[in-house]
């Protein structure tokens, strides 16, 4: 049976996020471990965004925003601005930094930020593999349009559709926008699914849920109708036979390798990121006052 999840807010320092993944009834969706919704959030001239310098290990990152700009910056040099419709998807692999803050020209005026930002552990046997970095603007995304939707696909495979994305395991990951009276089919009837319902209303499994909901579908849900036109973010993918470990920013199968990856952020082992390098976030643990 197809079941919602609620999310919690939290304070990211000047805007909130809407945290879903994580959750205590629902911990992964195929490889998803992690789902947040940035905003909608304004910040005026001088404020924004400014996630300082972060390691991450055993997963890949994907940012994809509705509105605003993000300018990332990571330990391989990369230096990536992404705006709206945009992918930037990060490997982290055995171990990389990266901060997200904002260019100069945004920053010096009044500015909004609507997004998502996800992250999908790595298959065991690529939990390792060297970090890497892509981006890819809207354009270079498939498109599937069929009697009043309009889908893009940002990651994985659905509909006939495959990313130019890089992935590691059978997963699909989508931006829909549906006109009242439309059904959503599942793209795969074998792949754990489910929607987060960004604006309008759908109904799935003949329970109704508006904005905001993150609704996952139960084994024999087939398709969700589009009560209110919406715009969602579909997504899914096989399940993992074993749960991976999540601390803080680390995805591993193995805890020891969590263990050894808080160690060596506490020790400033990670490699420094070009331009970006005076700042970084501490342990939890390790947070001044605690």
């Amino acid at each position: 049976m197809a079941f919602q999840i609620n999310a919690k807010e939290k304070d990211l320092g000047g805007f909130s996020v809407r945290r879903i993944l994580p959750h205590a009834s629902k911990r992964t969706v195929g490889p998803f471990v992690f789902f947040d919704h940035m905003g909608p959030a304004e910040f005026p001239a001088g404020q924004g965004i400014d996630v300082r310098p972060h390691p991450h290990i055993g997963l890949a990152t994907v940012t994809y925003l509705l509105e605003g700009s993000i300018l990332h910056r990571d330990s391989l040099g990369t230096v990536q601005e992404i705006h709206p419709g945009d992918v930037n998807w990060m490997t982290a692999g055995r171990g990389i930094v990266h901060s997200e803050r904002e260019s100069l020209e945004v920053r010096c005026r009044p500015h909004r930020i609507n997004g998502f930002q996800v992250w999908l552990a790595l298959p065991r046997d690529d939990a390792e593999v060297e970090p890497a970095f892509f981006h890819l603007g809207r354009n270079e995304l498939p498109h599937v349009i069929d009697d009043g939707i309009v889908m893009r696909l940002v990651a994985g495979a659905a509909y006939g559709a495959q990313s130019p994305v890089k992935t590691y395991s059978p997963m699909f990951y989508l931006d829909v926008v549906a006109s009242a009276g439309r059904q959503v089919e599942r793209p795969d009837a074998g792949m754990e699914t489910a929607a987060y319902v960004q604006t309008g209303a759908i109904t799935l499994a003949g329970q109704s849920f508006g904005a905001g909901s993150f609704v996952v579908f139960g084994e024999d849900d087939e398709a969700l109708t589009v009560d209110e036109d919406a715009r969602l973010m579909l997504l899914g993918g096989e399940a993992f036979e074993e749960t991976p470990h999540l601390n803080w920013n680390f995805v591993s199968f193995d805890r020891g390798r969590i263990d050894e990856a808080r160690r060596m952020w506490r020790e400033r082992e990670f490699p420094l990121i070009p331009g970006d390098d005076r700042e970084f976030i501490p342990l939890p643990d390790d947070a001044p006052g605690r």
